[in-house]
């Protein structure tokens, strides 16, 4: 089924506008219905045979009432502008939610980068860093790691950017100061701390705030579908807070033990091999289904639709991918008493250590581990309970309820 990933993006934002006064929804409604800029770049990239390819780019600059815009770069086959649209809407959602001094981007590759060697693949990121360099900057737009890149990619992309900005800058300082503008960087180029776990954690905050919240507090077991960074890390922490994860997949499909699965092990055979090891195999659809307390889709887009909904057995999704589940499915799940916990609440951790390091490097600072992870856990336990409120006082699920404190800091920030 092909969904369009902006218009559920739309319809998520006409359900929480319906919740303000007509006056305030119009408003709404007419202002976040659009980006308030679209690049769309061509990169030319010599590949290693000789031959010149030419890339296409995107970078959407959602909306910055509320600071600059913030968001990841991904690199992958498939991605669109309306998938891209969409990422940076919900990034303005996420800021706004986690309550940052940040609005919302997103950029995008159409690539696949597993066909590129390292060398193609540093100078197509070198290429559309520098393709977008007048548009981006500390006090104009954040971009960070996203599906398929990391913090080697942001080095060379800062390392870029600063080269094409050398000759704009007065101070030693300021130069320095330009590496803020991209971070998920690697500690020696200025990253911070606890960044490449953060978006776990964070998650792993959210989802104890919203079961003390529930009253559930059993032996708890979880499926975690997508085990990437993303995944690996929730997956990690769940073991830690006492948690059995019992399944998890990636694109190939997964493994499944009712009694645990070692995460540690399967994650070191994945990346030895490429192959899950220690327990049944089930494919992505399976482990959606299983009969588990906590379902963790951490993959891409639309994996619970209006189809599989009705299936789905588990007690609590908590969402770590970027909108994987349809608005056809999230009515479905809430009308069956089933809470999805959101995205721009539950993996707004890792834009949240992003911003924290923004702020390090603009003060050029360098804060410890346990205090970037004392500042993440007080952060996602306070707006978890905020939105949780907000889901109590306008009876509504709790995606709505992340959406409608959102909005109000958004239009706070507008007027």
């Amino acid at each position: 089924m092909n969904i369009n990933p902006f218009e559920s993006a739309m319809s998520q934002l006409a359900k929480a506008a319906a919740k303000f006064s007509k006056k305030d929804e119009a408003k709404l409604l007419t202002l976040l219905s659009q980006p308030q800029r679209i690049l769309n770049v061509t990169i030319p990239v010599s590949m290693d045979d000789g031959s010149l390819k030419i890339f296409q780019g995107y970078r959407v600059q959602f909306n910055n009432a509320r600071g600059p815009y913030k968001g990841g770069i991904r690199y992958h086959p498939q991605v669109s502008l309306d998938e891209v649209k969409a990422l940076s809407f919900w990034m303005a959602m996420k800021c706004a939610v986690a309550d940052l001094p940040l609005g919302g981007g997103k950029g995008g590759i159409i690539v696949d980068p597993k066909s590129l060697s390292q060398q193609e693949l540093e100078r197509l990121s070198r290429g559309y860093a520098r393709a977008i360099a007048d548009c981006i900057g500390p006090d104009k737009d954040v971009p960070a790691p996203d599906v398929n890149t990391n913090g080697v990619i942001m080095g060379w992309m800062v390392d870029e950017f600063v080269k094409s900005q050398k000759s704009k800058v007065k101070s030693q300082k300021e130069l320095l100061q330009l590496k803020s503008t991209f971070t998920g960087k690697r500690i020696q180029d200025g990253g911070s701390e606890g960044r490449e776990e953060a978006t776990g954690l964070g998650g792993l905050y959210v989802l104890q705030t919203i079961l003390k919240k529930i009253g559930i507090k059993k032996q708890l077991t979880a499926a975690v579908q997508g085990f990437g960074n993303v995944g690996y890390n929730v997956a990690k922490f769940f073991i830690d807070a006492g948690i059995t994860v019992v399944a998890v997949s990636d694109s190939k499909g997964g493994i499944y033990e009712p009694t645990g699965i070692d995460v540690d092990i399967a994650f070191k055979n994945k990346k030895a091999n490429g192959l899950l090891t220690g327990g049944k195999k089930i494919t992505n659809a399976e482990l959606l289904e299983l009969a588990v307390d906590i379902l963790v889709p951490s993959a891409l887009e639309n994996v619970l639709t209006r189809e599989n909904a009705k299936r789905i057995k588990a007690k609590v999704v908590l969402e770590m991918a970027n909108g994987p589940t349809t608005p056809e499915a999230d009515t479905i799940l809430y009308t069956r008493g089933i809470p999805v916990i959101p995205d721009i609440l539950s993996n707004s951790g890792g834009v949240s250590v992003s911003c924290f390091e923004w702020e390090q490097n603009l003060k050029g600072e360098h804060w410890t581990k346990e205090a970037v992870n004392k500042k993440l856990k007080a952060k996602m336990e306070k707006e978890a309970t905020n939105v949780w409120l907000a889901s109590k006082k306008y009876k509504t699920d709790l995606r709505t309820a992340a959406f409608i404190v959102a909005l109000g800091r958004i239009l706070k920030a507008m007027q």
